[in-house]
């Protein structure tokens, strides 16, 4: 069994590689994000501690956001969202709740206030179906802003939204004409 700073360590690292940066071990993922298991741990043990797959089991099991789901058979592993390589999710489009949201830092509002929120080097904007995540999400960049997103006025009008395996809500681009922003 891992502690809980190995688990953190080994997280941040398998995240790297499953979203951003397969090539810094020499692997290769498949067109839908899927690492082949035997061959991800080979190369995660190459460059690195010892990895295992009860590793592997334990990481799923215990990361609170749920970033990565096993393949049915348990021998393919990959990141549920937030790649910034190209991929096909497979996902398709879903009728969002009236309202989601998306925690940022402050420092970032007026940049949204001119642009929207941009997915940038990312397949998709992320969102929220609760304040509370939303917040978790937020506290990571600085002072924390949650943005209130008409999302389903935003599908009324031609937008697409998806959801992932861990229930975070995706879609491309958020207008500004569809954020509300607090005070």
């Amino acid at each position: 069994m891992l502690n809980q700073q190995q688990i953190k360590r080994k997280s941040k690292f398998l995240s790297l590689i499953l979203r951003h940066k397969p090539e810094k071990i020499g692997l290769k993922l498949d067109t839908q994000g899927w690492a082949d298991i035997s061959e991800l741990l080979s190369k995660l043990s190459e460059n690195g501690p010892a990895w295992t797959m009860e590793d592997l089991e334990q990481i799923v099991r215990e990361d609170n956001k749920q970033r990565y789901a096993f393949s049915q058979d348990r021998t393919k592993i990959r990141a549920n969202q937030g790649h910034s390589i190209q991929i096909e999710l497979g996902y398709t489009p879903q009728s969002p709740p009236e309202f989601l949201y998306h925690g940022t830092a402050t420092r970032f509002i007026e940049s949204i206030q001119k642009t929207g929120l941009e997915k940038r080097n990312r397949h998709h904007v992320h969102l929220s179906t609760n304040l509370e995540t939303a917040s978790q999400v937020g506290n990571r960049h600085g002072k924390l802003v949650v943005l209130t997103i008409r999302a389903s006025e935003m599908q009324e009008n031609g937008y697409d939204f998806f959801v992932s395996d861990n229930g975070v809500w995706l879609t491309d681009h958020i207008p500004v004409a569809y954020i509300d922003f607090p005070g």
